[in-house]
């Protein structure tokens, strides 16, 4: 799509996400002279200052219950990664406009900011990231690597930076790094020119957050929505991706060269094994674009990873507090687990996503020494399980705040000991999400 096929269209802005709140501001910037309305399912107190910015530009608003009805009025719909392809509201604008001729298929009408992004970006030097787990983290490392090659590059996409927000200062050679979740992939119909895919394991198999309830029905749209970063490369396009899915590479017809990783042994200060995968993906990108190692070492030895990764808080009292507040999911907190050899006091639980806690439970019982459980449906399954291969009811307790948990650890916890917060499921319920969950985690290690 090209810019001006937007003048005059009406516009509608599925769900005000970083993602379409940038869009916003990019189409009102161009004056396009088009129509656009905001649907989302706050209210104005909610919107605060957004609702006040864009409603003085002329823009409209279908909030609350109203926010997902009608959509057939509109020209194109633009909706936010958290808003389900599927709901009724969608479907129901498509089939009025495939039944008017209007349309042929749901990608004619039904378009994302990320999807606008592919077509608009002023250079094809696009490095595509996505993973179940890894992908901020290896997203980053390749950004720290380019950057100290002396190459302009760009960082943005799930990790929280919005394409649209740095698009006008892209230059033709700059180079793009966009870490790419499931849900800004499942309607790309372009690939980045190289695409990097960390692992590949169950999630977002359940609506977990009720302010974004996307999620996939089903495993293999999970991974059908993941292989939209590498379907639609051409033969001079490349895929590095970790050698365990490379059974499921062989499924695919590509035209584009593959690359697989396994373990990097380079020096870095990143815990875990789980990380030596993500620093060989990197590496593996380096070494497509001809950077000098010793630019890549270089970058290796100063990038100290991201908040709430495994992220070292601090050490009181011969204690070690970590914030792994991003394992959203049963197969990250066992990485974080099998990072540590000292005895573990581990916060965990919380909302529940769909997958699987036995293994889990199994590693919980191999390798914690206490478990504090915030309260939670992901919480519930994960003691039936434990229940299941008699893990001591005297060995856990469920909470209700962080602070109450912090109580907990303190009580628990003796010198030589890690009180790791790897929870294995959302936040929603006890916490806004991740990132909150994980600052008040600091904020009570640090009191």
């Amino acid at each position: 799509m090209k810019l001006n096929n937007l003048k005059k269209k009406k516009i509608a802005i599925l769900g005000l996400g970083v993602e379409n709140y940038f869009l916003v501001k990019y189409l009102l910037k161009n004056k396009l002279e088009c129509e656009i309305t905001i649907c989302d399912l706050r209210n104005r107190e909610e919107l605060g200052d957004k609702y006040l910015e864009f409603s003085k530009n002329g823009v409209q608003w279908k909030l609350e219950a109203d926010f997902n009805q009608n959509l057939g009025v509109f020209d194109i719909l633009f909706r936010s990664p958290g808003w389900p392809i599927a709901c009724p509201g969608i479907q129901q604008a498509v089939n009025l406009k495939i039944k008017s001729a209007v349309a042929e298929r749901i990608e004619d009408y039904v378009y994302s900011a990320m999807r606008l992004f592919f077509d608009l970006s002023p250079t094809r030097n696009i490095i595509g990231v996505t993973g179940t787990k890894g992908k901020g983290t290896t997203s980053s490392l390749i950004v720290a690597i380019l950057k100290a090659a002396k190459k302009r590059v760009w960082l943005g996409g799930n990790i929280g930076v919005a394409p649209f927000e740095f698009i006008d200062k892209i230059k033709k050679d700059d180079w793009v790094v966009l870490e790419l979740s499931s849900f800004q992939l499942e309607d790309l119909h372009k690939s980045p020119h190289i695409a990097v895919l960390t692992n590949f394991s169950p999630e977002h198999l359940a609506p977990a957050d009720p302010n974004n309830p996307n999620y996939h029905k089903t495993l293999n749209l999970y991974l059908k929505a993941k292989a939209q970063i590498f379907i639609h490369q051409g033969i001079k396009d490349v895929l590095v991706v970790n050698k365990s899915f490379q059974s499921k590479i062989k499924n695919y017809e590509l035209r584009n060269k593959v690359i697989y990783f396994n373990k990097s042994e380079l020096v870095s200060m990143l815990p875990g094994e789980h990380n030596k995968e993500n620093i060989a993906a990197a590496v593996e990108v380096a070494k497509l674009l001809k950077i000098a190692d010793k630019d890549v070492a270089r970058a290796m030895k100063n990038f100290k990873g991201l908040e709430h990764r495994i992220e070292k808080v601090a050490e009181i009292k011969g204690i070690v507090y970590y914030d792994d507040s991003f394992a959203t999911i049963p197969d990250s907190a066992i990485i974080a687990l099998k990072s540590f050899t000292q005895p573990i006091i581990l916060l965990a639980g919380g909302a529940d996503k769909g997958t699987d806690f036995k293994n889990f439970a199994r590693e919980i019982k191999k390798r914690v020494k206490f478990l504090i459980l915030f309260k939670g449906l992901g919480s519930e399954r994960m003691i039936k399980e434990l229940k299941k291969i008699k893990y001591a009811s005297e060995n856990y307790l469920v909470v209700d705040s962080m602070k109450k948990a912090m109580m907990a650890a303190k009580k628990k916890s003796v010198a030589g000991d890690i009180v790791l917060m790897s929870p294995g499921c959302a936040s929603f319920g006890v916490f806004k999400n991740y990132k909150e969950r994980g600052n008040l985690f600091k904020q009570e290690v640090l009191k």
